[in-house]
């Protein structure tokens, strides 16, 4: 399984936003400066994270992006959903067409495993995301 890079995008553009708090509101333009991403591709994901209550756009002197709850209270899972709708690694849990569909034995089981990888996306805080790494 891989992220998209719109989700990996998401991810990166949180952490560093979360690299903000306290210290004030930052604009998505200083976003995109920061992580070295296209302005416009920070903007649909700020448009995102902001829909899902991850992100607030405060308007005004003063004003900018903020995470709307406390970083440690954010998880990578929150991050991948917002952009990504809900965790499965098949369709066919969703309810789509699927050829097999009549005869599978898996299927049960599927919401097991999604919620399994869920469940280890969720233990990924945006804290930890935001620390600064030393590199080897």
């Amino acid at each position: 399984m891989r992220l998209s890079n719109l989700a990996d995008y998401a991810v990166v553009t949180m952490s560093h936003a979360a690299r903000h708090c306290g210290g004030g509101r930052v604009s998505a333009s200083e976003l995109a400066a920061e992580t070295g991403l296209p302005a416009p591709t920070v903007q649909k994901i700020v448009s995102k994270l902001t829909a899902a209550g991850l992100l607030r756009s405060v308007r005004g002197a003063g004003g900018g992006l903020q995470l709307a709850r406390p970083a440690a209270a954010i998880t990578v899972a929150d991050i991948v959903e917002a952009v990504e709708g809900p965790i499965a690694l098949t369709a066919c849990v969703d309810g789509a067409e699927c050829a097999v569909d009549h005869n599978c034995s898996v299927k049960p089981h599927w919401p097991v495993v999604n919620e399994a990888l869920r469940g280890a996306l969720a233990a990924i805080p945006l804290t930890q995301l935001a620390a600064e790494k030393e590199m080897a």
